[in-house]
């Protein structure tokens, strides 16, 4: 087991108050005047102020303070507080910050986390120094292993230390153990059964440890029934399981059924919120992975690609609607319509998509269901489709511009012909992207969208053309 993590440098506010009730908040004006004190070289002073932060306020601090004072933040801070804080931090910005810091003091730091903490640290530094601190920590072994795993897997995010009970132990005997163990796991929530080989037999809860009485064996009481997940498992997926079954841990274990970490809750909260964010920032065609703190040169090397697309995609909708000049020049008033055509599409297939891709992203709807999916999309494209173009059709007809009839006939089709496509489009991608392997969230990036623009204006003057020429 690794090394327990060191406690805040101060009580939690009381649950029934408000957030940091009595405590320094981090705002505009604080970051200012620690950037100020730290710049004047004011030790004492910062120290006494920070001293009023939790771990994830300070990360913000920094996160917030110019560079060099943000540096010079962290290596001021006292060694139990800075090991906390850097479990609190972003990648980036923990990277940054661990530049320039002497093996020694790194090693301490490290060997303050737990084994899944410090395996983060581990990942965020070149290999080249991580392997030369490697060797020195408190964990070797285990953290060797879990940086086998990659840092969006069960084994990535999972924990080494846990409470392991024989089955054959009075429930006495495992309640000293839970308390030997306090000090070195923290999120304490269960106890796991295991046999001499490591196997994981059964759970139980604190809750249990505490109501039974002491003369109880573990294995009378104990949970066969539990669930856990493998170590090569997708974090998305392992947070779908602890939403799916309400669990505020879950055990990682081998092939064989041996105990190999467990997952809490926080980390899956962390979770999450990097997968809310990264479907975010695919659904409005970034790459995933952009950070607030990236440089312009990083920003723009994410999104350039995805605007030369959308540069690409907009001079195939030109070409579509040159390709019917005659049609145009024969009615001029179709020009008027062609934002109406491309925004109806767009906004169908964004609608249809959102759904699939929440969906699929929960567990509520599986490849299986695709078909299904599709048609009940299809239905309501129709009926939305009928409405929408009732009400345009009938505003041409009051304005009475151009040809009415062929006008609204064209109009008509064109809104039936697009909501169904585009809705249709919208629902089935995220199901092709899910079973070629790729984020179903990017079918509503800008790719997606450009195509329903491109395949919409090819209904309208198709139609057009049949009806004017």
């Amino acid at each position: 087991m690794g090394r327990p993590n060191s406690p805040s440098p101060r009580s939690p506010a009381a649950p029934d108050g408000p957030p940091h009730s009595g405590l320094l908040e981090v705002d505009e004006s604080v970051v200012d005047d620690i950037a100020a004190l730290l710049a004047e070289g004011q030790r004492g002073m910062v120290l006494n102020l920070v001293a009023d932060l939790y771990p994830a306020d300070v990360a913000l601090l920094l996160r917030r303070l110019p560079e060099e004072e943000a540096h010079r933040l962290f290596r001021w801070l006292p060694p139990e507080l800075a090991s906390d804080t850097l479990a609190e931090m972003e990648d980036p910005v923990r990277a940054a910050l661990l530049e320039g810091l002497g093996p020694a003091l790194l090693i301490d730091l490290i060997d303050a986390l737990d084994t899944d903490d410090a395996a983060d640290v581990l990942a965020d530094l070149p290999e080249e120094r991580a392997l030369q601190v490697l060797p020195d920590l408190a964990d070797t072994e285990d953290l060797t292993e879990l940086l086998e795993y990659g840092e969006e897997t069960a084994g990535g995010i999972m924990a080494r230390e846990y409470v392991a009970i024989p089955p054959d132990w009075t429930l006495r005997e495992a309640t000293e153990e839970v308390r030997r163990s306090a000090a070195e796991v923290d999120e304490l929530y269960t106890a796991y059964v295991v046999d001499d080989g490591g196997t994981l037999l059964g759970t139980i809860s604190l809750k249990q440890l505490l109501l039974s009485a002491g003369s109880v064996k573990v294995r009378d009481i104990m949970d066969p029934d539990f669930i856990s997940v493998a170590p090569r498992v997708d974090q998305e997926e392992v947070a779908r399981v602890v939403q799916r079954y309400d669990l505020v841990s879950v055990p990682v274990v081998d092939e064989a059924g041996r105990m190999m970490g467990r997952i809490t809750i926080d980390d899956i909260v962390d979770v999450i919120r990097d997968e809310a964010e990264e479907d975010m920032q695919l659904m409005s065609g970034l790459t995933g992975q952009e950070e607030t703190i990236d440089t312009a040169i990083q920003v723009s090397r994410g999104r350039l690609p995805w605007l030369i697309i959308g540069l690409v995609g907009s001079g195939l909708s030109g070409t579509v609607i040159g390709a019917f000049e005659a049609t145009l020049q024969q009615a001029v008033v179709l020009a008027t319509f062609i934002p109406i055509v491309t925004a109806m599409g767009g906004n169908a297939a964004v609608q249809s998509a959102a759904i699939a891709v929440q969906g699929l992203g929960s567990g509520e709807l599986w490849l299986s269901d695709a078909f299904r999916r599709i048609g009940k999309e299809m239905l309501v494209a129709l009926l939305n489709g009928v409405v929408v173009a009732g009400l345009l059709c009938g505003t041409v007809a009051v304005l009475g511009l151009g040809d009415v009839t062929a006008l609204v006939s064209t109009l008509g089709l064109t809104m039936l012909a697009v909501s169904l496509v585009a809705t249709t489009n919208g629902a089935l991608i995220p199901f092709v992207l899910t079973w070629l392997g790729v984020d179903p969230a990017s079918a509503m990036g800008p790719f997606v969208t450009t195509l329903n623009d491109i395949l919409g204006l090819a209904i309208y003057f198709l139609i057009a053309t049949g009806l004017y020429l």
